[in-house]
């Protein structure tokens, strides 16, 4: 089983060698790197160039971090598509695998885990633990959402339902894992551990700030789907939550 990561870059030299080289430590050996730069000025391609695991860089310029990510996804040739983020790391050289042997059930479509917010300048200081807990029908009406850096998807998944989309800017993952997870109920397997670190501070948890304030997008995000948001309220409450921590 071939599995694809893509990790989307722009001007990233200050942590993007941490994130490669994560990947280049994995202890499976059929993985697909590709890096999608959006045209860096700093020594972000320097830095890539000099990890040979690496299978394929697109440099050029692109509409945003999700527009980055499609294009890598459309590059992808592995059986399991996931997204590490240039200011991410992986737990630890296992994970991987883990990943791999859920799918290797061939009912398992999608898998999530856990994340740890750490600090900037120690990847080794937690400062949080986002436990995402199993999944149900109607988690995404009580606030539920997956850590969306956890997410890996079979690359069936995105043939059927489509890649992100752009136009909902820092509300586009969230729209991608509703409209796979509730909207065409694609089944998804919870791994109890955590998987990535996360930087605080980095352009992921800028991300989430940025989508915690666009409340119109995350509802649009229910009405593209025709979905109904009538819990949206109880949804809102523990973004915010989250919100305050991130400010912290």
């Amino acid at each position: 089983m071939k599995i694809s990561l893509i990790t989307a870059t722009y001007n990233s030299a200050s942590t993007i060698r941490d994130t490669l080289q994560c990947i280049q430590e994995q202890d499976y050996a059929d993985i697909e790197h590709i890096v999608v730069d959006g045209g860096s000025a700093d020594d972000t391609l320097r830095i890539v160039a000099g990890f040979p695991h690496i299978a394929k860089v697109i440099s050029e310029k692109d509409e945003g971090i999700y527009d980055a990510m499609n294009k890598g996804i459309a590059a992808a040739t592995g059986d399991v598509i996931g997204i590490l983020n240039s200011d991410d790391v992986y737990a630890r050289n296992t994970v991987v695998s883990t990943i791999a042997r859920a799918f290797n059930n061939p009912g398992v479509q999608a898998v999530y885990a856990d994340l740890q917010f750490v600090q900037r300048d120690d990847l080794h200081k937690v400062v949080r633990t986002w436990k995402a807990g199993k999944y149900n029908k109607r988690s995404f009406y009580y606030g539920w959402m997956p850590p969306h850096p956890t997410f890996f998807v079979h690359r069936k998944v995105y043939d059927k339902v489509g890649l992100f989309n752009c136009s909902l800017r820092s509300a586009a993952d969230y729209e991608l894992m509703l409209r796979i997870l509730l909207k065409h109920e694609i089944p998804a397997v919870y791994i109890n551990e955590v998987i990535i670190k996360m930087r605080v501070g980095g352009v992921s948890t800028a991300s989430l700030r940025n989508r915690l304030k666009a409340n119109s997008q995350d509802r649009l995000a229910w009405k593209i789907n025709d979905l109904d948001p009538y819990f949206f309220t109880l949804y809102m409450k523990p973004l915010r939550k989250l919100g305050q921590f991130l400010k912290r």
